[in-house]
């Protein structure tokens, strides 16, 4: 077997990364999990399969009747497909009534998400990557596109290469690849996006550079709560309440965030700030403006989602070509599947639990009575593993992901995970951390051994089917839910045959969709070309929403763009201030850490791992350190290091002017080696509007381990 891009595809247009071009040695690792393993008297023993799904189902259903059907879960992953995602949501939410189901999409993408609810009312992209083809700006918002998306990136490079004028600009916190590569690189401090995407704002109005026909036919201004916390006590999100402003309040709320406020902040220029606002602000140039993890991962992640919208929407440049704001994720499926899916707590596969409507339509369609369906949303991904450490659940079901490597502030939640009472069921292809504190491990079939359906970042739907047999008793994660939802007793929900499973599924999942505005393309459709957008209306996909020239459910009623997710048909631009982070570097931990993903590993590197090339390629993570900082401590190259947060420590190799430069008082670190658990260090914060952990930054203190001089 071999990888090659497709060239018929409208997203890679024939290009892989170096992870792509060798995934398929991925399937075939030494240690592939093949029969399904039990613990007994500590030690994990293979059993057969249909005996250990008994025992899931068996203990699923003690655990509901001794202590209530929210003290079980499922944590899934943003690599499910819509298949996966939708039976997970139906098994939890429609059969057990519970709505303890989550994923680590939660982990990535949740901000991005509640940004685009917050600012336009409904969740996915506003355009598409065909921007890139039409844009003269391309600004990076902290997104090192050359290792994280490379294929995405060199869809820019190529847009410069066609045409010399396009300017590339990275604004973000340290020195990458991708910075090199740009035009330019503006650098601030860690946690200071929201300082200066409000005094981008504040110049804009300054100069006048305010499409205020656009502005006046198709925008709201909004304010929401202010005093949110931090996310660090267990507990249900946090609702913003919006309240009506006025266009004279939101002038004055800028009027405390002028490029000079914003540079003290920050750090950036004010004569940056203000170049930045300028190519916004000039009409004779289309900008695209893109960001991901490192935006997401905040602890005020929603508003700065929002602030970044809210610049598109004063000068008009969105949801046209060229014109748009775009969040990406770092996944495979863009984490689509899940949140489209219904697989966050306050989710459905179309709208939310706590609308009596959309709880209706779900009843309807899965066959449940109405009641059955929680009207509460319950435990966002940090809480259901705090509500493991206390005892709240009992029973948890983790999916494809690997949360005893990828949660912030992670010693807490593997003790919480490992207590004696509780019962974590493992779904997986490889031992990983997570499988370590396993009671029942399900062999899992990886991607080409299955068939699905994907949704990427642009809501392009693909489908792919199964190329290869998965070895031993390994099955796909939807079959196993169904499976186990079938031995509860709800085989009528389930009534889906082995070999068509698939397209039941997505047959249903339509019927939530039937009408334009998420209206989905027929499996046909998907199988007969390389992945379709949605909104898909009468055989047309959608590639820039609210656009009435392009978009079939926009009403022109309501002028060139009508933005239909708010009931006011408006865009929203939301008062949001610059608040400090939950932590600041001090005397004693004096140091910013970041943390982000490289080129060669992906995820928690389970499977990059495992394949010869990428591993000797980037073996072990290590930590980045300025040059200059390195000289003053005495550092070399490559010597091993400890790093030091409230939360924990970890030994790790130095690096000094390797991929980045990170600026003084900076350090960056990978977090996929299992063997330097990085998120050790990190802190467990989210955003208490999205519930997305501010896994991306912390403050550390950088300690030599051996003595100036020495080996």
């Amino acid at each position: 077997m071999a990888v090659k891009g497709d060239p018929d595809s409208p997203v890679s247009k024939g290009l892989a990364c170096v992870k792509g071009y060798n995934s398929v040695q991925a399937l075939s690792g030494p240690d592939r999990i093949r029969r399904a393993l039990v613990r007994r008297n500590g030690t994990l023993v293979e059993v057969p399969l249909s005996d250990a799904l008994d025992l899931v189902a068996r203990k699923l259903k003690e655990t509901t009747q001794q202590h209530g059907k929210d003290s079980v879960a499922l944590y899934g992953s943003a690599q499910w497909s819509i298949t996966d995602a939708y039976v997970a949501s139906k098994l939890f939410k429609g059969a057990l009534g519970t709505n303890n189901i989550e994923s680590s999409t939660r982990l990535f993408g949740a901000s991005a998400m509640s940004g685009l609810q917050g600012s336009f009312g409904l969740d996915g992209a506003i355009g598409c990557y065909e921007d890139i083809e039409h844009a003269d700006v391309i600004v990076l918002w902290d997104v090192n596109l050359s290792e994280t998306d490379p294929v995405l990136f060199s869809r820019m490079l190529d847009r410069k290469r066609a045409n010399p004028a396009v300017r590339i600009v990275d604004v973000a916190t340290r020195t990458t690849r991708t910075s090199y590569a740009c035009d330019h690189s503006l650098l601030h401090a860690p946690h200071a996006g929201l300082a200066v995407a409000n005094a981008i704002c504040n110049e804009i109005v300054a100069r006048k550079w305010v499409q205020r026909d656009f502005v006046t036919q198709h925008v709201a201004f909004k304010q929401g709560k202010t005093d949110i916390g931090y996310g660090l006590t267990d507990g249900a999100l946090v609702g913003d309440d919006a309240t009506d402003a006025s266009w004279d309040e939101y002038v004055r709320f800028l009027a405390d965030y002028t490029p000079e406020r914003a540079q003290e902040l920050s750090g950036l220029s004010a004569a940056s700030i203000r170049w930045l606002a300028s190519l916004y602000g000039d009409p004779q140039r289309k900008v695209m403006s893109v960001w991901g993890r490192e935006v997401n991962q905040d602890v005020r992640g929603t508003w700065l989602n929002n602030l970044l919208y809210n610049i598109h929407l004063l000068v008009g440049k969105v949801a046209s070509p060229g014109n748009s704001p775009f969040a990406t994720t770092g996944q495979p499926s863009g984490g689509c599947a899940v949140h489209d899916a219904g697989t966050l707590t306050q989710t459905l596969p179309r709208g939310v639990v706590q609308n009596e409507a959309d709880r209706r339509r779900a009843a309807e369609i899965w066959g449940v009575p109405m009641e059955r369906i929680a009207a509460q949303p319950t435990a966002p991904a940090l809480s259901m593993f705090r509500q493991l450490e206390t005892g709240d659940i009992r029973f948890l079901w983790i999916m494809a992901t690997d949360p005893m490597i990828s949660l912030p502030n992670l010693d807490r939640y593997r003790r919480a995970a490992a207590k004696g009472d509780r019962f974590i069921v493992v779904s997986e292809a490889y031992p990983t951390p997570t499988t370590d504190v396993a009671d029942v491990v399900l062999p899992a079939a990886m991607w080409l051994e299955r068939e699905g359906i994907y949704a990427n970042a642009e809501r392009r739907a693909q489908y792919f089917e199964r190329l290869v047999a998965p070895p031993g008793d390994a099955t796909g994660d939807a079959w196993q839910l169904i499976e186990v939802g079938r031995r509860l007793g709800f085989g009528n929900l389930f009534p889906y045959g082995p070999a068509s499973h698939v397209q039941q599924i997505w047959e249903e999942y339509g019927r939530f969709h039937a009408e334009p505005p998420s209206a989905l393309p027929p499996i046909a459709a998907l199988r007969a070309q390389p992945g379709v957008m949605w909104p898909y209306v009468a055989g047309r996909e959608t590639r820039w929403r609210y656009n009435t020239t392009t978009d079939p459910a926009a009403d022109r009623a309501h002028g060139g763009f009508d933005f239909y997710g708010h009931a006011d048909h408006r865009a929203w631009i939301w008062l949001r201030p610059y608040q400090p982070p939950a932590e600041s570097p001090d005397k004693v931990y004096p140091s910013w850490l970041t943390t982000g993903a490289v080129l060669e590993q992906w995820g928690a590197g389970s499977m990059t791992q495992r394949i010869p090339a990428l591993h000797h390629a980037l073996p072990h993570a290590y930590v980045e350190i300025n040059s200059d900082d390195a000289r003053d401590l005495g550092i070399r190259n490559r010597e091993t290091v400890r790093l030091v947060s409230r939360r924990g420590s970890v030994e790790i190799e130095a690096r000094i002017d390797y991929r980045s430069q990170p600026p003084r008082g900076q350090l960056f670190a990978p977090w996929f080696d299992e063997s330097r658990l990085v998120n050790r260090l990190t802190l467990d914060a989210c955003c208490p509007l999205s519930g997305q952990p501010d896994a991306a930054t912390c403050v550390v203190r950088l300690e030599r381990l051996s003595a100036p001089g020495g080996p």
